[in-house]
């Protein structure tokens, strides 16, 4: 299982996520350009020392991205989805796929994953922080596939 990450806006949303991947085990793909200074110590101060336990590969582009994974089945969290992360069956290779905290993915991003879900949220906020809804989803789809312990 992996977790792609489209162009982040925020530093300490792609440190929370760098967390999330090292402690669940899942691989993260930064899929560059960054909003922000992409460096050893900016990655330092968002993840803490949480980054040497992250499996991290970084993608100057969407296109670089999809030449290196070209076969995982991309699942994109997003808002408009109509089908709920707990109603989809997840797959312990899928790609899990977040946009951008300002814009989401474009449509050309968009097009390219198949499977669409989001994150119920009964109480009637429009959304979640990106991380925290990557940290739920995750979190669904290690307990279907019988990746968590």
């Amino acid at each position: 299982m992996q977790l792609a990450v489209y162009q982040p806006d925020i530093a300490p949303n792609l440190g929370a996520m760098i967390r999330i991947c090292a402690c669940l085990g899942v691989g993260l793909d930064v899929i560059e350009p960054c909003g922000f200074p992409m460096s050893d110590k900016a990655l330092r101060r968002a993840a803490m020392d949480y980054t040497s336990l992250a499996d991290i590969l970084r993608h100057d582009s969407w296109e670089s991205f999809r030449s290196i994974r070209a076969q995982p089945r991309l699942v994109l969290l997003t808002t408009t989805a109509e089908m709920s992360h707990s109603a989809f069956r997840f797959r312990a290779d899928d790609t899990l796929v977040v946009g951008r905290e300002s814009a989401g993915v474009p449509p050309e991003v968009r097009a390219a994953c198949p499977h669409h879900v989001r994150i119920a949220m009964p109480g009637g906020g429009r959304s979640l922080n990106v991380a925290v809804a990557a940290g739920i989803a995750l979190a669904e789809a290690q307990r279907q596939t019988g990746e968590c312990a």
